[in-house]
């Protein structure tokens, strides 16, 4: 159950906008850099886990100290702190019952029992630095999460309404590029249509970021059930469309140009670092957790690839549409109105339960952020503030841009980037130096990452920067030509 939560997790808003990247780089260069970052991402998740077991470890052996502590406050007065490091490992043996020694063996100290988040994880092991880095990389993440929920959900009601009105009955994805200052309805602009759904989904969902709203059970079945079924409806139609020789699409093999995008839409449809504590720590035997991780790395990869590789066969690259569904609302795919609807506002659905959630989320990093050691916020700090830097900002980028693919493509390739390698790197490293501190050197984390050496910690570190670098070079390149 938890890889299925973890398959469609990372199956995501971000998997919509991957075809129009493929189509946008060349199918190879696509393919390749797919791969490779399936690969980085799959690394970096094992150096979590491990990260995640030696935070478990470290909280379990304080809590030992402290109960030794309790028991031996009279006779340990005259211990030093040095005694009592020297004879750790002897001090463990001793006050824990023999049968458990021989039953468990010592290992099971790195046992993953309690969920320990992130941010928690980088209390334990980073300094005050490392920790404000931290936050300001999952804000900064989060709040380009918001913005492209923001944007989706009215770029589609106005590609789905506007284009039903009028002669332009079903020709959303017909090739017909229109401009924002096209008519919608009478004297309405597409602009205008767009920015009315904006303010009426924002102020349908944003009061809830003033709210504390749960994830419930059945909403995530709910909208898993349905974006599967629409997954699995546009690779079908896809296919039936190629299958019948009706395929316009002509990919190129490579085009530098587009990897910049391509780059951060993978990133960002990789992502599911900043949620492996609440996914890994309930299941119940994590012996061979990091083969299961592969194994759904393994199929998420074949899945985007069927759905990227179907879309940029079946459809010309100028006719691909930032949000792919909106590809399927034309006649000429799909003469079945009903499908049409539902791929053509399936975003709508999906997105709208989600902004609520991770609005909340963002709040409480903010109130974590500038937490005050046994401090409280005054109400209008707590109840206004907060809820109204975490909504205006997401909102306002929506109101000034739509375009969908640059918004996931500079999201991951920033604060994704950041949490994606960077983060789980340097928590790798960190919590074996404190494990080897605490523990000895001798001591071996049962959940080690398969990539051990220092080597993979160097790599992922110099990747993830050479990728800030490249972005950024590339962004100023871009404008600078424009």
């Amino acid at each position: 159950v938890g890889l299925v939560y973890m398959f469609n997790l990372i199956v995501g808003t971000g998997a919509l906008t991957m075809p129009k990247a493929f189509a946008t780089a060349g199918w190879l260069v696509s393919l390749v850099l797919l791969m490779f970052l399936g690969f980085m991402s799959y690394m970096t998740t094992t150096f979590v886990v491990e990260a995640m077991a030696a935070a478990n470890a470290q909280l379990r052996w304080k809590r030992m100290e402290k109960r030794k502590d309790d028991e031996d406050e009279d006779s340990s007065s005259g211990v030093s702190d040095s005694d009592v490091l020297l004879q750790d490992g002897y001090e463990r043996a001793e006050t824990r019952p023999i049968l458990s020694v021989q039953r468990r063996g010592s290992p099971n100290i790195f046992e993953i029992t309690e969920r320990v988040e992130m941010g928690q994880m980088a209390s334990m092991f980073f300094n005050k630095v490392g920790v404000n880095l931290f936050y300001f990389c999952i804000i900064i993440y989060l709040y380009g999460d918001l913005a492209i929920y923001a944007a989706a959900v009215p770029v589609s009601l106005m590609q789905v309404t506007c284009s039903a009105t009028g002669n332009h009955s079903c020709s959303v994805g017909d090739g017909t590029k229109y401009n924002d200052t096209d008519k919608c309805w009478g004297p309405i602009r597409r602009i205008d249509a767009y920015r009315l759904y904006l303010a009426a989904f924002t102020l349908l969902l944003g009061p809830f970021t003033f709210f504390n709203v749960q994830k419930t059970k059945y909403l995530q079945i709910m909208t898993s059930l349905m974006r599967w079924i629409a997954f699995i409806l546009m690779i079908i139609l896809a296919l039936i469309r190629i299958s019948r020789g009706q395929a316009e699409g002509h990919p190129s093999m490579a085009q530098l140009s587009g990897i910049r995008n391509l780059f951060g839409v993978c990133v960002y449809s990789f992502m599911c670092q900043h949620s492996l504590p609440s996914l890994i720590t309930p299941i119940s035997k994590k012996k061979h957790v990091n083969k299961l991780v592969l194994l759904d790395y393994i199929l998420i990869l074949a899945f985007y690839s069927l759905l990227s590789f179907t879309a940029i066969y079946c459809f010309r690259n100028d006719t691909l549409m930032d949000m792919y569904t909106l590809n399927f609302t034309n006649c000429e795919i799909i003469n079945v109105a009903f499908i049409r609807y539902f791929l053509g506002l399936f975003p709508v659905f999906t997105i709208s339960t989600n902004f609520p959630i991770i609005a909340v989320t963002l709040r409480n990093n903010w109130k974590t952020l500038f937490h005050r050691e046994g401090g409280t916020y005054p109400w209008v700090v707590d109840r206004i503030v907060f809820p109204a830097i975490t909504l205006i900002p997401p909102v306002l980028v929506a109101f000034c841009t739509h375009d969908l693919e640059s918004l996931v493509g500079i999201t991951g390739a920033y604060a994704g980037n950041g949490i994606q390698y960077l983060i789980p790197a340097f928590l790798a490293y960190c919590s074996r130096k404190d494990t080897q501190l605490v523990f000895g050197s001798g001591t071996v984390n049962k959940h080690l990452s398969p990539f051990r050496h220092t080597f993979w910690i160097v790599f992922v570190l110099i990747w993830g920067f050479s990728c800030f670098v490249f972005v950024t070079a590339n962004i100023v390149l871009s404008e600078s030509k424009l």
